[in-house]
Order: structure tokens, then C-alpha cells, then sequence
């Protein structure tokens, strides 16, 4: 065979290879519709970088590959999420690991089924006008602070992620004041904006694009995986899927299918540039491609490649909860006990 018809070949190939996610959504997605699976999630989003792979899995047919119909049911916070799905209003729910590590805390029956990134995936923004005020994270003491929302009895991860840096910081996280915001952008935007929050433990891309509408500033960010390793101590499990116990004994077939759908987007992620990505996931508007193209091109290995749990990510979990856990529970918890490795796997 020629070079020439090598190349052509090869060509062909990636064509394919990049085409595969849409046939499930033309003819042979009506034709195969009736035999897949109806399941719900209940995912804090949408529109973030954290849990992206969740709504891009539906985005490439990643679901009906496995011969499940995911139906996905947004929330504003890690709470919200788990409290559906042990509600019965969903199957499966995604959002931080610590929001469920405190469930489980709690005496909720959760299990952590599947990772999703291996990095908080948090950037902490500050508004404009308390530039030359707030200078480190010790500066935020007296200060509201905005973060996901929550319910009775339960905390979203980006407070708990906040209460951690606060503690390293040397600052007691009652003297801050924490309010929900809800993820959305145009409310993170207008919460600073208004003076409602001082600070807030924001997303990307929505974290981006209100420094460049100068609407606020970066005081840290939780995505590189060697600062992570820094400040943590190891890569670190914060976007997760989980289930109730009771869902793996009834339907473990269930659980087996969603992983693997959720670990094809994974691969699907990690051999795909960044435009590829923006052009599954369809934003409304320019702007939002345009923010979105840009953190996925220098952000897009915070996702978990194998999909498969670490001892690296679940020692750092360890040390996060008993360090925001100042409990006789809390300095006893091992995240070991919530976790089933079946169908996701494990590595070092």
C-alpha cells in the first residue's frame, strides 16, 4: 500500500472514529429506541467544566452504546443531587465527593460507584471591588462567601472545599459567612456584582469569563493536578457518581451499564482535542463556546482517564474530611467504606 493511500486510510478512520457518537441519534436511534433504558441522574449543572463528561455522555450516545436512555435532571448543588436519588426521584446522582461523603457521615446509605475527575475543579474569585483588600484567603475572615446550594443536614463540596482553605489558612470557617448561589452564570455574575458575596467558590468556565468581564479576580484555583498534589497531598476525588446501596443490590445490571457509558465519554474526552468536545456539547452562544473552548484546551486532563478509583485520590479525600470533620465520625472516616469498586475498578 502507498504512503499516499496509508494517509487516506488513516484519514478515513479518524472520521469515523469521530462521527461514531452521532449515529445513535439518526435512524438508529429511532429504530433501537424502544429496547433502551430509562435512567435518571440527578447532576449538579449544567454548564460547568466538573461534570461535564455527564451531559456529554448523552451529547455522543455514549448511553445508548450501553442500551440505557439517560435522562438528566440538573440541580444547583451536591445536597439537592444526593437527596434525589435517596428520595427515589432519580437513579444515580452526581456531584462532589465530599457533599457525599458527609450523606454517608450522616447514615445515608450511599456508595460512590464512579470517578469522574481527579482535581476540586473549583476556582475562588473575588470581587472587583475588594481588590487590594483581599490579597490570600486569610483576608476572606468576616467575609460572605458564595457557594453551591444545600439542604437540611447536608453541605455542598464547594463549602466544605472552602472551609478546608480557610482552615489551612489559619481561619476558623465560622468567621466567614457562607450563602448559596446558584450555579448558573448570570447568578454567580450577579452575585458579586450586587455585593451579595464577597467571594465565591465558582466554576469554569463561568470563573473566567466574569474576570474578563473584570466583574472579579482570581484568588486561587483548584485545577492544576500539580498544585493539587500541593496543596492536598495527592490528586484528589471530587466529581463523582454514586447510587443507594439499595440500587447496586436490586440492579447491579444497572449500575454495570451507567459506569460504562460514563467511562466510554471518559475515553471518548481523552482522545479528542478541545473543539471536538465544544462541538458535542452545542453551547447557546458564541460567548459560551468561546469560554468553554478555551478552559477545555489547558483544563481538559482534570477528568479521570481510566475511570477507575485511586489510593492516591481516596487517601486525599481521607485527609480532607477529618481535617473539615472535626468529629469523633469525622476523624473516623474512611472513604474506603463508601466506595464499590466493581465495575469502575481501582489503581494505585
Amino acid at each position: 500500500m502507498s504512503a499516499s493511500a496509508r494517509r487516506a486510510l488513516l484519514a478515513q478512520a479518524a472520521r469515523q472514529a469521530l462521527a461514531w457518537p452521532l449515529l445513535f441519534h439518526g435512524l438508529g436511534a429511532r429504530a433501537q429506541s424502544a429496547r433502551l433504558e430509562t435512567v435518571t441522574l440527578s447532576a449538579v449543572g449544567p454548564g460547568h467544566l466538573l461534570l461535564l463528561p455527564i451531559t456529554l455522555a448523552v451529547k455522543i450516545g455514549a448511553d445508548q452504546a450501553e442500551g440505557l436512555k439517560l435522562q438528566i435532571n440538573y440541580v444547583g448543588g451536591g445536597p439537592m443531587a444526593y437527596r434525589d436519588m435517596l428520595i427515589g426521584n432519580a437513579d444515580f446522582g452526581a456531584a462532589g465527593m465530599p457533599a457525599l461523603a458527609v450523606q454517608r457521615l450522616a447514615g445515608k446509605p450511599v456508595v460512590a460507584i464512579m470517578p469522574i475527575t481527579h482535581v476540586p475543579a473549583y476556582t475562588l474569585v473575588v470581587s472587583s471591588r475588594l481588590r487590594g483588600q483581599v490579597k490570600t484567603v486569610a483576608d476572606l475572615a468576616g467575609k460572605v462567601i458564595g457557594v453551591k446550594g444545600y439542604v437540611p443536614g447536608g453541605r455542598a463540596s464547594s463549602q466544605l472545599m472552602a472551609e478546608y482553605i480557610l482552615r489551612q489558612a489559619g481561619v476558623d470557617p465560622a468567621r466567614a459567612n457562607f450563602v448559596a448561589v446558584n450555579l448558573a452564570y448570570e447568578n454567580q455574575r450577579a452575585a458579586l456584582a450586587s455585593g451579595t458575596v464577597d467571594a465565591l467558590m465558582s466554576d469554569e468556565p463561568f470563573a473566567s469569563r466574569m474576570v474578563q468581564a473584570r466583574v472579579a479576580y482570581v484568588l486561587e484555583d483548584y485545577h492544576d493536578l500539580a498544585d493539587t498534589r500541593r496543596r492536598l497531598g495527592g490528586l484528589f476525588l471530587n466529581g463523582v457518581v454514586a447510587c443507594s446501596e439499595e440500587l447496586i443490590a436490586r440492579r447491579p445490571d444497572l449500575v454495570e451499564k451507567l459506569v460504562k457509558s460514563l467511562r466510554r465519554t471518559l475515553q471518548w474526552i481523552d482522545t479528542h482535542p478541545a473543539h471536538d468536545i465544544v462541538a458535542q456539547m452545542a453551547p447557546a452562544s458564541e460567548i459560551e463556546r468561546a469560554s468553554l473552548l478555551q478552559v477545555l484546551r489547558i483544563r481538559k486532563n482534570i477528568y479521570s482517564r481510566e475511570g477507575r478509583f485511586s489510593d492516591e485520590q481516596l487517601d486525599a479525600v481521607d485527609r480532607f474530611m477529618r481535617a473539615t470533620e472535626d468529629t469523633p465520625q469525622g476523624r473516623a472516616f474512611r472513604v474506603r467504606d463508601m466506595i464499590n469498586t466493581t465495575w469502575a475498578g481501582r489503581m494505585p
